[in-house]
């Protein structure tokens, strides 16, 4: 009986399907066929052909404002233009984001070659039409300045030593350019994507032959103030003109150089393990570095780290270099030296804003490493969230 029951029930649903599928097919489905069928605007074919002009007026109105995941990947959508051609007139930009995609100075993981491309894929919701700031009233698109994104420079994989030269050569040419607005600015100022830590190198060097010893914000874990003598016995026994500019040495040598101006500097967020306590922390000094540990959030809060990093650095040209990896691996876990305890995404953020009337002349973000990335991006678009600020704040900067 329950058979039964089932087979008509099965027997029914079939000729309702088979009703209402001869329904469907009876439905007139072009126009043509008289008044019956209405389509709605959506499916419906427009009836008037639109003119190639009129179509080229659209899509320069919509390439304005294009959706935030189309387009080649500029930094935050900006403009490219051919930064190193020496056809490039003057006044073509004020602040330019530049590639420094070079990773062979690190003594752990590689990986950050691959950093710039990765922060302009996180920077694509950023642009002209989404990047007001609520906090600093401020839109860095929308402003007296013009902001371009010049491309990586081309360097070697091959030898580390030509490819650091390249790197000052890349940065000298886009600043060789007078500013768009000479009005506000003397020079261009250049942000620049890394790239492991030894880019903040080059990148010293040109910004000294633009505005004199630097005042350096140093956000990072470890201090990068280590001299190369001291490493030879630790990583393969080597110390030579090679090896011994790297993502740990590089403040070292710029304050050899002359570039670093004399207890005017100071690292925020350390919280390294050293390989000599007496004699790091000595060279460290040496360099004209103050300390700011990680820990110390807990003390001084984001408002006193942000009074004690002015107060350091003063009124002259400053330089901010951010190692991605002063953030705790929980935000940032996309780098090759990763030291847990560090800040939060907030707390950084905070901080940057904080620095508003320091007068940057140039800044960096490094040690992005996107292969150790969560598929969410989380660490490429907190650096290019951070760049953000760093652009703000260099444009609220007085010059």
């Amino acid at each position: 009986m329950a058979r039964l029951f089932l087979l008509l029930q099965l027997s029914s649903l079939m000729a309702v399907g088979i009703a209402h599928q001869q329904a469907l097919n009876q439905l007139p489905l072009v126009s043509n066929q008289g008044d019956e069928f209405h389509p709605t605007p959506f499916y419906s074919r427009q009836r008037d052909e639109t003119s190639l002009d009129d179509a080229f007026k659209e899509f320069e109105r919509i390439t304005d404002n294009p959706p935030l995941f189309t387009g080649i990947t500029t930094f935050a959508h900006l403009d490219a233009p051919a930064c190193f051609s020496k056809d490039l007139p003057d006044g073509s930009f004020d602040i330019a984001f530049v590639g420094s995609p070079f990773d062979t100075g690190v003594i752990y993981r590689t990986g950050a070659r691959f950093g710039p491309a990765g922060i302009r894929m996180g920077s694509r919701r950023l642009g002209k039409y989404s990047g007001h700031s609520v906090e600093l009233d401020y839109n860095p698109f929308n402003s007296p300045f013009t902001v371009v994104d010049c491309g990586d420079a081309p360097v070697t994989p091959m030898d580390n030593r030509v490819a650091i030269k390249q790197l000052e050569q890349a940065h000298q040419i886009i600043t060789s350019r007078k500013p768009a607005n000479q009005t506000l600015l003397k020079h261009p100022k250049l942000i620049t994507l890394g790239g492991d830590h030894t880019i903040t190198l080059p990148a010293l060097r040109n910004a000294y032959k633009q505005w004199g010893q630097l005042s350096i914000i140093h956000f990072d874990s470890h201090l990068d103030t280590f001299n190369p003598d001291s490493l030879k016995d630790i990583y393969g026994g080597v110390n030579s003109n090679y090896s011994s500019v790297n993502h740990g040495t590089y403040f070292h040598i710029a304050k050899d150089e002359g570039l670093l101006k004399d207890d005017a500097n100071i690292h925020a967020g350390v919280r390294l393990m050293l390989f000599d306590p007496v004699e790091d922390i000595k060279e460290d000094r040496r360099c004209g570095f103050d300390i700011i540990k990680a820990t110390q959030m807990e003390t001084l809060g984001i408002k006193g780290i942000v009074e004690r990093l002015k107060k350091r650095v003063g009124d002259g040209p400053v330089y901010i270099s951010i190692d991605i990896d002063v953030l705790d691996p929980g935000f940032a876990p996309a780098t090759g030296t990763a030291e847990p305890g560090g800040w939060t995404s907030r707390e950084m953020l905070s901080i940057i804003e904080g620095l508003s009337g320091i007068n940057l002349v140039g800044a960096d973000i490094v040690e992005v490493a996107p292969a150790y990335d969560t598929n969410a991006e989380t660490t490429t678009m907190l650096a290019a969230e951070l760049l953000y600020e760093i652009l703000i704040v260099m444009q609220m900067s007085p010059v």
